[in-house]
């Protein structure tokens, strides 16, 4: 047996295994995408502010170093400026060439070799008079035309504490020169030059290998750049930026190149340095880092994808297996296979229930096929049924006449009797019928049982109003009242008995009343009737008694009706039957 449509059942769909895959697999790969990018940009930002710091303080250090030179470099001056000798030549008379002009620049030369025989980066220290007095001691060689060049009228203009310039030409170095004053009046200038090499071995500090640095002065002259330097006027221009006059650092573009610019102002000097480091070098750890960082994601991803696919499919296992035990019960199969599910999860719960429906729907089933055969089996029945009442009717009326024929009236009474009682219980299928119908039940029941006792029964029925003999009861419902009365109540009687049916209406009830003068019936014997467990068997014709009737009615229109028993031993038995008014209503006619 098919209960669904197999097809329409199992068309096609995304399985829950696949949609746990992708979901873990989904996630998977984000969060590894998400926490790979974060790593990857905190290293970034953590290697470039390492070497800002970096950069930073090794520009600090170098100008600090420098500083310390330039500071000794100005003692040196400030020494030269105020020694005697010096100022003693310059002021005198004597003039070139003679022997006292020999002598003095033999002292002045001795003097400043001895003030700079242990500063190897000083590669000349001079003493120049406005008189054109010249003495040096070093290279290149000087004489007086310095007095007029653009660096002298440079220092004369700035020396007053201590003046610095950028010499270049056949000897790039730097110049730093203070003046020489007697009574306050300017009589010359001391100068001391610094070597290129020095000033290269302060500023040598690369972060990487195609970092460039700048040292520019106050004028925006360079004191220090690479030798191979194309950004000259990128770097002029970043210093007359906002970035002018400060440190800090900035990411820039230049050349189409992006740069990492980080600049530092000296207080000491004044001068700027400004470094160039190219950010794909300095990246370049990084980038590795993110292509290992990359490749690990990848790894792990495909790891995690196989261990996702081994436990979504461990965890779909069960419904799967319900799933086919589903479509085993689909196809009509009401045996589950022996593979069961033990888990003690909501699978293993859903199992439980299913089990319990397919054994429940197999013993419904079986049920089915059981009130199939059963229902056969009456329809059978009432084949054979319809053929039995009317072959009783003839028999009875075959017996009428051969009563009436050898003249035996009370034989014909009771066959007349018993065949107008069958006609109306075999042969009305109605459940409901007239009182008045009902009553003629009765009164042929009576015409039968009667002839069975010495004593005479007497049957006497009391109507309040004729109309109420048209409402509608129950087939036979008072038939088993007047038999439990006879049987029961005046079987055993010492007098002649008496049955009284007394019909009338009270509180819009249709109210019946079947006494009898017999023995009477104690408390227990009332509820004896009404055990539900106790079947009457006492009931010769119907075998319906005072609880069946009780029951029907009940049934149908509730508690507040039924039948209710009052009696007294050995004096009266009432039995009342309180039933709604209901209309009489157009039946079936009889079977013949």
């Amino acid at each position: 047996m098919k209960f669904f449509s197999v097809k329409k059942l199992v068309s096609p769909t995304v399985s829950i295994q696949g949609k746990i895959f992708v979901a873990f697999s989904l996630v998977t790969l984000i969060g590894i995408v998400a926490v790979t990018s974060i790593v990857y940009l905190y290293m970034r930002e953590t290697v470039k502010n390492n070497a800002i710091t970096s950069v930073t303080e090794s520009i600090r250090q170098a100008d600090e170093s420098l500083n310390l030179r330039l500071e000794e470099v100005s003692r040196l001056n400030t020494v030269v400026a105020t020694n005697k000798t010096v100022l003693d030549t310059l002021l005198s008379k004597t003039e070139e060439p003679s022997y006292e002009w020999f002598q003095e620049q033999k002292r002045i030369e001795e003097f400043l070799s001895a003030l700079i025989a242990y500063k190897p980066y000083i590669s000349r220290v001079a003493v120049i008079g406005l008189n054109e007095k010249v003495f040096f001691v070093g290279s290149p060689w000087l004489d007086k035309n310095i007095l007029y060049t653009p660096m002298m009228d440079y220092l004369l203009q700035n020396g007053s504490g201590h003046a610095y310039f950028h010499q270049t030409g056949f000897s790039d170095s730097i110049v730093t020169g203070r003046e020489l004053r007697y009574n306050r009046n300017l009589i010359g200038m001391v100068m001391f030059d610094l070597n290129d090499e020095f000033i290269k071995k302060i500023y040598d500090v690369k972060p990487t290998s195609d970092s460039m640095l700048y040292v520019v002065d106050r004028n925006n002259e360079f004191i220090y750049q690479p030798q191979t330097s194309v950004f000259d006027k990128a770097v002029i221009t970043l210093l007359n930026q906002k970035m002018s006059g400060s440190d800090g650092s900035v990411e820039r573009v230049i050349g189409q190149k992006s740069y990492l610019v980080i600049t530092r102002k000296s207080d000491y000097t004044g001068w700027s340095t400004v470094a160039l480091v190219p950010m794909k070098s300095l990246l370049t750890e990084t980038t590795r880092i993110r292509n290992v960082l990359a490749t690990v994601a990848i790894v792990v991803f495909i790891i995690i994808v196989i261990g996702t696919l081994q436990v979504s499919s461990r965890i779909t296992r069960n419904i799967r297996r319900l799933r086919s035990m589903m479509m085993h019960v689909m196809e009509g199969n009401m045996t589950l296979p022996a593979v069961e599910i033990h888990s003690k999860d909501e699978i293993g719960q859903l199992y439980q229930v299913f089990k319990s429906m397919v054994e429940e729907l197999k013993r419904l089933l079986e049920g089915i096929v059981t009130t199939e055969k059963e229902k056969r089996e009456a329809e059978l029945a009432v084949l054979q049924a319809q053929i039995r009442p009317h072959f009783l009717y003839n028999t009875l009326n075959t017996v009428k006449y051969l009563a009436k024929l050898n003249g035996v009236p009370n034989i014909v009474e009771v066959s007349e009797s018993l065949i107008e009682l069958m006609r109306g219980v075999l042969g009305n299928t109605n459940e409901f019928l007239s009182l008045q119908e009902e009553l003629q039940y009765v009164r042929s029941y009576v015409n039968i049982e009667k002839y069975k006792y010495v004593e005479p029964i007497h049957v006497k029925i009391e109507v309040e109003n004729e109309e109420l003999l048209q409402f509608s009861v129950l087939k036979l419902m008072l038939q088993p009242l007047v038999e439990n009365a006879i049987i029961h109540g005046l079987s055993s009687s010492e007098h002649e008995g008496l049955v009284l049916i007394r019909i009338y209406e009270e509180n819009k009830e249709l109210r019946i009343e079947v006494r009898d003068n017999g023995k009477g019936m104690s408390k227990e014997q009332i509820d004896a009737l009404f055990e539900v467990n106790k079947v009457q068997t006492n009931t010769r014709f119907s075998g319906m008694g005072v609880r069946n009737v009780h029951e029907r009615i009940v049934r149908l229109f509730g508690e507040h009706y039924g039948v209710f028993l009052y009696s007294e031993p050995d004096t009266y038995t009432i039995v009342q039957i309180r039933f709604p008014l209901v209309p009489g209503t157009e039946r079936k006619g009889q079977e013949e």
